[in-house]
């Protein structure tokens, strides 16, 4: 099994790569960082190919995914992992450019990693591509206008992309966590309620994208939240949501 990770450096990615390693896969580690990957993969059983590249970097990543399919004979699974959580508030104009990363790193990025294997994969009727979003893009939080937007997009997009692969024989996989410990959520000023280990969330999302789940949110009370969040009427979620702590802002300290 050959097994391409963006955002492999720290938190879900680094733990997606231990899950997948301990289950015999040849890895493609992406992050910015090439010390932290060197030292990641050498923690690693087996060999594995790394690069040291910036998602956003569109060229970057597409020729890292070329030479992983070439290099691997073939990629069986796609992780796009990669994304960033700041709060952003749309009134201060200097969170407009936060805006743009979150989206450019948490929704293009996400296009860009995918792009490189879709052709081979396609040749071959075979081969599955999994985005991580979140329970986040299911409705609008105060305070995480790019993330939830972000995350929003990335849904529809893996959805509109895997009705267009699914009769070339290609999955395509939506993992919506809720609350993981990781660097990302360390920041956060609120309860997380159902907050899991990395290990836990990287051994069922391995799980879900193993066997073909078409959209899984992970832990599975997450799933439960998430469907009452779509079924709340706008006046209640505004109601219950008005004074949730906001996610501090870019050009803010940590709480």
């Amino acid at each position: 099994m050959n097994v391409f990770i963006t955002g492999a450096s720290s938190g879900i990615g680094a733990a997606l790569a231990r899950e997948f390693a301990g289950r015999g896969a040849m890895l493609g580690l992406v992050a910015r960082r090439q010390a932290v990957l060197d030292e990641l993969a050498a923690q690693l059983p087996g060999v594995h190919r790394t690069y040291a590249v910036d998602v956003t970097d569109r060229d970057a990543i597409v020729a890292a995914g070329r030479d992983f399919d070439a290099a691997s004979g073939g990629a069986d699974l796609v992780i796009a992992n990669a994304g960033i959580s700041v709060g952003v508030l749309t009134e201060h104009y200097e969170d407009l450019d936060a805006f743009r990363q979150v989206l450019e790193t948490n929704v293009l990025a996400m296009a860009h990693t995918f792009h490189p294997f879709i052709a081979p994969m396609r040749h071959r009727r075979r081969g599955t591509l999994a985005g991580i979003a979140s329970v986040a893009g299911i409705r609008g939080l105060p305070g995480s206008e790019a993330y939830c937007a972000s995350k929003a997009a990335a849904i529809s997009y893996l959805e509109s992309l895997r009705v267009e692969l699914r009769r070339f024989g290609v999955g395509v996989v939506t993992i919506a966590p809720g609350f993981v410990r990781t660097p990302l959520t360390a920041r956060n000023p609120y309860r997380m309620p159902f907050l899991m280990a990395p290990e836990a969330f990287a051994r069922a999302a391995a799980g879900a994208m193993l066997a073909g789940a078409s959209y899984r949110v992970i832990p599975w009370q997450m799933a439960f939240v998430a469907k009452l969040l779509r079924l709340l009427p706008n006046w209640a979620f505004d109601r219950l949501l008005a004074n949730r702590p906001y996610k501090p802002r870019k050009t803010e300290p940590s709480p």
